[in-house]
């Protein structure tokens, strides 16, 4: 490549290339022959193309080639703290619908702030399998667990469905740290007669075709002769090369991809700095009453998770959160019938219309005297009889006798009616007013303090004021009373204080340090 070489312009200076007859700006360009025979022969040497040169790719392809170790890319980590944080989807087959679908979700390029642990909250109009609520966990490599997401379409009208999606990354000891995103994926539900090329041209109509990208003097090429619909994506970066050819002289490339993967976005929200923390944190605690009558009972048990297990009681490693066992005359007991209840039996969860139970025993779970069959969600009613097992009757009989928004309420009506009685909450969820909670409750349940769960503890709300009390051993409980609750009503932060650290009975003395009585 020369200047521009027209004597009658001798200030040009634009580059020309050897063949061109003129320059960028119109100037006529002397043939090479015409030069004097005066210039040196370096010069005519360097005028004319030399044959045989190779191309641009050849030539930076060998130049890498040469390149020594040390002048590598970047280390993956620090590439890794670039990325955007995304959820990859992967797994998913439109030709499933109307039968039971699994979705694999991985979490990546999350920042290295997150906590080990982050929440995933699911909302869709697909039938979800497993609840609302997963959890994300970062492995020792650092990268993260991943997860499955199942769900069915079966009755539902074909179309596109979206699943709302929201990951929360929660630090306790540092709340300003705490970070949420979102992302919306849609999910194709084809109609049932639909072909495999019909559900993928649907699919994919959105989603690329043929991409190439070259940033930053990277060259990308792409070489697919005979046409056809090819789906690829090829990124080259930091002067970089990627080819690829799909050249048919080596036979057919037949290339088959029985689901389809795709990349989410995810987007960071503001969220809310969160109030002081709770004097008394507790997701599992315990109303003693040391004198009970017969409209109360001895242990009014609290749980505040989003899926509370129903099992066996046991006093080492339990399976499960609400530990059931069989009473006799004699109180409970630990073996005999008790065995026959599964260490998981149930799980009662909250769901978008209420709070459901499922049945993941060995043994079953009637429900008004019919058996719903195993992992199938059903829906509480107030009133409804839960009996534990199916194949034996009479072992532990519970009823729902308040239903509320945010809490539902289970007694027993078998011989332990006396001993316990079961307040379940969801976490951080505020109830409704007081009138609605008479309206869905029994007069058992009515006597019952309003309580709920917020800010990582445990709350009692007046129901004449409205005033709200957090419950822990050191705070004064002077509404309490106000309950029918008896004036030596105490809180003890422990579902089962009576089996911790040893046999039943002895934990109440144990945690006795830990208890206020109420004074009248």
């Amino acid at each position: 490549m020369n200047r521009c070489r027209n004597p009658e312009h001798p200030h040009c200076t634009v580059w020309v290339m050897p063949d061109d007859a003129m320059c960028a700006h119109g100037h006529a360009q002397p043939a090479v022959d015409m030069q004097p025979a005066s210039a040196p022969a370096a010069t005519l040497v360097a005028t004319a193309p030399v044959a045989g040169l190779p191309s641009s790719f050849d030539a930076i392809t060998a130049l890498r080639s040469r390149r020594t170790t040390d002048i590598g890319p970047a280390p993956t980590l620090s590439r890794a703290n670039l990325q955007r944080p995304q959820l990859h989807i992967s797994g998913f087959d439109p030709r499933a619908a109307g039968g039971r679908q699994a979705i694999r979700l991985e979490l990546r390029g999350m920042p290295m702030d997150c906590a080990p642990e982050v929440r995933m909250l699911v909302r869709s109009a697909l039938r979800l399998h497993g609840g609302e609520s997963y959890a994300f966990q970062r492995t020792s490599r650092g990268d993260w667990r991943p997860l499955f997401l199942e769900f069915s379409s079966r009755g539902l009208e074909h179309g596109q469905y979206r699943i709302e999606i929201e990951l929360h990354s929660h630090h306790r000891q540092a709340p300003e740290s705490n970070r949420t995103w979102t992302c919306s994926p849609v999910i194709l539900v084809p109609r049932q007669d639909a072909s495999l090329g019909e559900i993928h041209q649907t699919f994919l109509a959105t989603h690329k075709n043929v991409r190439v990208t070259a940033d930053d003097a990277g060259i990308a090429r792409v070489n697919a002769p005979g046409g056809g619909r090819i789906d690829i994506d090829v990124t080259a970066r930091n002067a970089s090369i990627a080819q690829l050819n799909l050249d048919s002289g080596s036979g057919k490339i037949d290339l088959g991809m029985s689901t389809i993967a795709w990349d989410e976005d995810l987007i960071e929200i503001d969220i809310p700095v969160e109030a002081a923390l709770h004097p008394c944190p507790a997701t599992g605690a315990c109303l003693v009453h040391a004198e009970a009558d017969s409209a109360t009972q001895r242990h009014v048990r609290l749980f505040a998770l989003d899926e509370c297990v129903l099992g066996r009681f046991e006093s080492i490693a339990a399976e499960a959160d609400l530990l059931l066992s069989h009473h006799g005359e004699a109180g409970a007991e630990i073996g005999g019938l008790t065995r026959r209840l599964s260490g998981r039996h149930a799980v009662i969860r909250r769901s978008r219309h209420g709070f459901e139970i499922e049945d993941v025993s060995r043994y079953g779970v009637l429900l008004d005297g019919v058996w719903p069959g195993k992992h199938m969600p059903v829906q509480l009613r107030l009133g409804m009889r839960i009996e534990l097992t199916a194949s034996i009757k009479g072992i532990v009989t519970l009823e729902v006798t308040a239903l509320m928004a945010h809490a539902v309420v289970l007694h027993r009506l078998d011989a332990g009616a006396r001993a316990e009685c079961f307040y379940l909450m969801a976490p951080d969820c505020i109830p409704a007013s007081n009138r609605h909670q008479q309206a869905s409750s029994m007069p058992r349940a009515a006597a019952l303090p309003m309580l709920f769960h917020r800010d990582g503890g445990f709350w009692q709300r007046d129901r004449d004021s409205g005033r709200d009390t957090p419950l822990a051993p050191q705070a004064q409980l002077d509404r309490l009373l106000q309950t029918g609750l008896g004036i030596a009503a105490r809180f003890v932060a422990q579902a089962y204080p009576e089996a911790h650290g040893g046999p039943r009975g002895s934990g109440e003395r144990h945690h006795h340090a830990l208890t206020v009585a109420l004074d009248a």
